[in-house]
């Protein structure tokens, strides 16, 4: 607040609180702003010693308590075709949960007041069970999330929707190194 711009709770975290699962101990946040400056702001208010930069990303890192902090201004990545790193340029919220890869991922929570914003239908896709993309360049940027979206659906007894499973059959997942 102190900073003058919005930050969310992002991806996992706040899925496995809907879920009622236990939480993680890593916490994503993205701000409509510096992710390195809010992180570095926490960082001063938390005592935390370390703040890890990651300037490429626009990314910073932090431990507090037992927790993994890492924050992240809102951003538009493009893949190249032979690499999962991408080329990183400021944006808006919006081009930062579409650069998400599910629907369950997508979920942010105000970190203010605490409302859940859901653009994508995470929540019902978390009742109903369902593994979904968020959009048809999902694989393609990425051909790990195929990995993903099979590890998603085994750890939460999810089906795959028929149209992901579909894009995920047009992937060539031989191509995925580890990098």
């Amino acid at each position: 607040q102190s900073l003058g711009f919005p930050a969310y709770v992002i991806g996992g975290y706040v899925r496995d609180r809907l879920l009622e699962r236990r939480q993680p101990k890593d916490i994503d946040v993205v701000c409509v702003g510096s992710g390195i400056e809010l992180a570095q702001e926490v960082a001063r208010r938390t005592g935390s010693r370390r703040v890890q930069v990651f300037r490429n990303f626009g990314t910073a890192m932090l431990h507090v308590g037992a927790l993994e902090l890492e924050f992240v201004g809102a951003r538009r990545e493009s893949y190249d075709r032979n690499s999962r790193k991408p080329v990183v340029e400021d944006g808006t919220l919006e081009d930062d949960q579409n650069r998400r890869d599910f629907t369950i991922n997508a979920m942010m929570q105000d970190v203010l007041s605490g409302e859940i914003v859901d653009c994508w239908g995470g929540r019902e896709d978390l009742k109903r069970r369902i593994i979904r993309c968020v959009s048809e360049k999902t694989f393609p940027e990425d051909a790990l999330r195929v990995f993903r979206a099979a590890q998603f659906s085994a750890r939460f007894r999810a089906e795959i929707e028929s149209e992901t499973l579909e894009l995920c059959r047009e992937i060539d997942v031989s191509c995925v190194t580890h990098e």
